[in-house]
C-alpha cells in the first residue's frame, strides 16, 4: 500500500509542544485514554495537561513510558474553532483573489496569473465543505479551461476531505511546504520607536522603488500581478515603507483590509528590508507601525503567512506579537 503524502507536524515532539497523546493503559482490562497538554519531556515523553483554551496550566505531570504510548500529534499551540480558520481563510482569499473567480459546491476556485498559490488554487471555504466530498470534476475543469495545473488549498482540519483526495492516489500530487498562519487581536499593538529619523507611511498605490524593492520567492513581482490586486481585492490595500530624511525607501510591506464573519481583518505581508539596512529593527518597527495603521482602518485582527522552514520571520513575528493559529499547503496535481 503507498503511504500518504506527510500532513501538518509531522516532526517529532519536542519539549514546549502541545501534544495529544494516546496512552495504552495495562491491566485485566486494557483500555486507552488520551492526554492532550504540554510537553515537559521526551525521554520518557511528560506531558503536563493543558488549561482552558490549550493554554499551558500547573497540573500534575503524566509520564508515559514508551510501551504505553500509541499515537502522538503535535497540535497548534492554542485551541483554535473550525470556524476561525474559515474566517481566517475567507479574509486571505478576498485579498489575494484571481483574475477569474468561480464557487463550486463551497468551493473558491481562482484563476490568476500562475505566479502565488493563493490566487491559482482552490479553496475549501463554504460553512460545510469539511463533510462533503471535493468536487473535483468541477475544480479539473475550472482549470483545464484556464489552462493551469490543480491546484488545491488545504487548511488543516477544513480542509480534510482535500487531504482524502490526495491520500486516495498520493503519485498523483506534490506537496508545497507547511505554511504557517499566525494571527493577533490588534486591541493592543506595542509601538517600536524608528531609529534613524526614518520616517512611516502608507500610499494607495506602489510607485517604482517600492516596487523595485519587492520580490516573491527570491523574484521582481510583475506590475500586472499588483493590477489584479487592485481590480480584484474586495477590500482596501496600504502599501507602507520606511523612509530616510533624504526620502530613499529601506523599507516596505503590504497590508490589506478585508471582511469575514463580521470581523475586520488586516493582511500583512511583502515585507522587504534594504540589506544595507538590516538588523537595526527595521523590520520589527515597520510591522508595528502598519498593526497602527489596520486599527486605524477599523481592523480588529492581524494576520499573516510564513513557511514554517523561516524560522528568522517567526522569531519576527513573534517579537510583533503574533502566534501560530492553524497551518495550510497546497497540493498540485502532477497530471
Amino acid at each position: 500500500m503507498t503511504p500518504s503524502l506527510p500532513r501538518f507536524r509531522s516532526q517529532k515532539p519536542a519539549v514546549g509542544d502541545r501534544v495529544v497523546a494516546r496512552r495504552r493503559i495495562p491491566g485485566a482490562n486494557v483500555h486507552w485514554t488520551d492526554v492532550i497538554g504540554h510537553v515537559i519531556g521526551v525521554d520518557p515523553l511528560v506531558v503536563r495537561p493543558q488549561s482552558v483554551g490549550g493554554m499551558p496550566s500547573d497540573a500534575e505531570e503524566i509520564v508515559i513510558p514508551d510501551d504505553q504510548l500509541e499515537v502522538i500529534k503535535i497540535l497548534s499551540p492554542r485551541t483554535i474553532r473550525n470556524s476561525d480558520i474559515r474566517a481566517v481563510e475567507v479574509a486571505t482569499a478576498k485579498a489575494f483573489p484571481g483574475l477569474v473567480n468561480e464557487w463550486h459546491d463551497g468551493w473558491l476556485l481562482r484563476a490568476g496569473d500562475g505566479i502565488a498559490e493563493r490566487s491559482n488554487s482552490a479553496s475549501p471555504l463554504g460553512p460545510s465543505v469539511g463533510f462533503e466530498p471535493v468536487p473535483m470534476e468541477d475544480i479539473s475543469r475550472f482549470y483545464a479551461r484556464h489552462d493551469l495545473p490543480v491546484k488545491l488549498h488545504i487548511p488543516e482540519r477544513i480542509g480534510r476531505p482535500a487531504q482524502k483526495v490526495i491520500d486516495a492516489d498520493p503519485q498523483k500530487w506534490v506537496m508545497g511546504p507547511e505554511i504557517l498562519v499566525m494571527t493577533k487581536s490588534l486591541d493592543h499593538v506595542e509601538s517600536h520607536e524608528l531609529p534613524g529619523g526614518l520616517e512611516f507611511s502608507v500610499d494607495k498605490q506602489p510607485d517604482q522603488e517600492w516596487l523595485g524593492m519587492y520580490h516573491f520567492r527570491g523574484q521582481a513581482l510583475p506590475a500586472h500581478a499588483l493590477e489584479l490586486l487592485r481590480t480584484q481585492i474586495e477590500g482596501r490595500m496600504g502599501f507602507g515603507r520606511l523612509t530616510t530624511p533624504a526620502g530613499q525607501t529601506v523599507a516596505i510591506t503590504r497590508a490589506t483590509i478585508t471582511a469575514a464573519e463580521e470581523r475586520i481583518f488586516l493582511g500583512y505581508s511583502a515585507v522587504e528590508v534594504d540589506p544595507a539596512f538590516r538588523r537595526q529593527g527595521l523590520g520589527t518597527a515597520l510591522g508595528s507601525r502598519i498593526q497602527e495603521w489596520g486599527a486605524e482602518q477599523h481592523a480588529q485582527e492581524a494576520y499573516l503567512q510564513v513557511v514554517a522552514h523561516n524560522e528568522a520571520g517567526i522569531g519576527l513575528y513573534q517579537k510583533l506579537g503574533f502566534s501560530e493559529h492553524h497551518r495550510h499547503r497546497y497540493a498540485e496535481r502532477k497530471f
